[in-house]
C-alpha cells in the first residue's frame, strides 16, 4: 500500500512542469532571435555600410 502512494504523489507532483514551460519559452524566444537576426542580417550591415560610407564623405569635405 505504501509503494502506490508513493506512485500517486508522484504523479500528483507538478513542480517539474514549470520548468519545462520556462524551457520551451527561452527555447522560443532564443529561435525567434535567431529568425529574425538572420533575415535582418543582410539588411543592417547594408544600412551600416551606407553610413560608414557617408561619414567618410562628410568627414572630407
Amino acid at each position: 500500500m505504501k509503494l502506490l502512494n508513493i506512485f500517486k504523489s508522484f504523479k500528483n507532483d507538478e513542480s517539474g512542469a514549470v520548468t519545462v514551460d520556462w524551457v520551451v519559452l527561452t527555447g522560443a524566444v532564443v529561435a525567434l532571435g535567431i529568425i529574425i537576426a538572420s533575415t535582418m542580417g543582410s539588411s543592417i550591415r547594408t544600412a551600416a555600410g551606407n553610413v560608414g560610407a557617408d561619414v567618410i564623405t562628410n568627414s572630407n569635405n
